[in-house]
C-alpha cells in the first residue's frame, strides 16, 4: 500500500505548498487535506488535481479548534485509512496580531535587525479568546487539539509494521519566556501563538519519550519567515511594499527569510524523505533559503527538557479527560 499522508490546514499557505511537493515527488502518495473551510478545501482539491490529473487526494472537515470536531474527525480517518504513514500537525492561528511599532522601527536599525525579522521577538502581540468548548483558541488550535488528534489517531500510527511520522509546524518565535506551566494555556498573557509554538516543541519531545518503542516517531520544523495571509494580516498592506525590498536584502546576511509558501515547506518536504528513527528528537528542522534562492534544511537544538515536557504532556492528558468527560455530559454527545 503507498503512504498515506494527512496534512491539517492543508487549503493554503504552507500545508498546500507541501501537499504540491508532495504529489510532485511521489506521485502514488494518498494525500487527505484535513481543513476547517470545506469550500477552500475542495479549491485546494481541484487545483491539486489539476497539476496532478492522477493524484488520490481525499479531503476532511476538521476544526482542530472544536474538540467535538477532532473526534469525529478521527473517528472518519480510522473508517478510511488501516495506517497513517505521515502527519503533519500544521494548522494554526495567530489572531488579530498587533505589532509594537515603536520596537519595530527601534530594532530596524540596530544590530538586532535580523533577529527581530527572523522571530518578531518582542514585537507581536495577539488578542485570544474561548472557544465553545470553554479552552483558549490559540492553545486549542495550535496545540490541543493537535494532541488530542494524535492521541485519537495512535491505532493508526503505532504498531502499524513499519515506522510513523508527526510532524508539527513550530515557530523560531516559539520561546520559553512566553510559556508557563502554570498558565497552560495562556490565558493571561499577551504572546499565546509564541506560548503554543514552545508548547509542541515540548510535547513532540514527550510523544518520542513515549511512542518511539511503538514505532511512531515525532519531529518539529519552522518554516522561516514565509509570506501569508497570517503573515500579512500582521500589518497594512503599504508597510509590506516598503519593507519587501528591505526583507530580500536582508536575506543575503540570514537564511531563514523563505519568504514563499514552497520554500517555507521545505523542512516538511525533507523529513518525508527521511527515515524517522534517525531523526534527533531535540532538533528544530528548519526551512532555509540562502540569497541565491537555493533551499535547504538545517537542525538546530531546541530549548527544551524533558522534566518540563513530562509535566505538559500530563497536564494535557488531564485536560483530555476532562474535555471527554464534559462531551460525554453534555446535550451534544458524539
Amino acid at each position: 500500500m503507498d503512504k498515506v499522508v494527512l496534512v491539517t490546514g492543508a487549503n493554503s499557505g504552507i500545508g498546500l505548498a507541501l501537499c504540491e511537493r508532495l504529489l510532485s515527488q511521489d506521485s502514488g502518495v494518498r494525500l487527505c487535506l484535513a481543513c476547517r473551510n470545506s469550500g477552500r478545501a475542495e479549491a485546494a482539491r481541484s487545483a491539486l488535481l489539476t497539476s496532478h490529473p492522477g493524484a488520490r487526494v481525499d479531503l476532511l472537515d476538521l476544526d482542530v479548534g472544536s474538540v467535538r470536531s477532532v473526534l469525529r474527525a478521527a473517528q472518519e480517518v480510522k473508517a478510511r485509512y488501516p495506517r497513517l504513514d505521515h502527519l503533519y500537525l500544521n494548522a494554526g492561528i495567530m489572531p488579530n496580531p498587533h505589532v509594537d511599532i515603536k520596537a519595530f522601527f527601534k530594532g530596524l536599525f540596530s544590530s538586532k535587525a535580523i533577529q527581530m525579522f527572523s522571530t518578531a521577538e518582542g514585537l507581536l502581540t495577539q488578542q485570544d479568546r474561548p472557544t465553545a468548548d470553554g479552552l483558549q483558541e490559540v492553545f486549542t488550535t495550535n496545540l490541543f487539539g493537535h494532541f488530542l488528534l494524535v492521541r485519537e489517531l495512535e491505532v493508526l500510527l503505532c504498531g502499524a509494521g513499519r515506522p510513523s511520522q508527526v510532524v508539527w509546524t513550530s515557530s523560531s518565535n516559539a520561546l520559553r519566556s512566553a510559556f508557563s506551566l502554570e498558565d497552560l494555556q495562556h490565558a493571561t498573557g499577551t504572546e499565546p501563538y509564541s506560548s503554543s509554538k514552545y508548547a509542541s516543541d515540548l510535547l513532540s519531545l514527550a510523544l518520542n519519550r513515549h511512542h518511539n518503542a511503538q514505532g511512531l516517531f515525532s519531529s518539529v520544523i519552522c518554516p522561516g519567515l514565509v509570506m501569508t495571509n497570517l503573515t500579512y494580516g500582521i500589518l497594512p498592506s503599504f508597510f509590506w511594499t516598503l519593507l519587501m525590498p528591505i526583507m530580500w536584502f536582508i536575506r543575503i546576511f540570514t537564511n531563514t527569510l523563505t519568504l514563499t509558501p514552497y520554500n517555507g515547506a521545505e523542512a516538511l518536504n525533507w523529513l518525508f524523505l527521511q527515515k524517522p528513527e534517525s531523526l534527533d528528537a531535540r532538533a528544530k528542522y528548519h526551512s532555509m533559503t540562502s540569497g541565491l534562492g537555493n533551499n535547504y534544511t538545517q537542525p538546530r537544538q531546541m530549548d527544551v527538557d524533558e522534566e518540563t515536557s513530562e509535566a505538559l504532556y500530563g497536564k494535557l492528558l488531564e485536560l483530555e479527560k476532562v474535555m471527554r468527560r464534559r462531551i460525554r455530559e453534555g446535550p451534544d454527545r458524539l
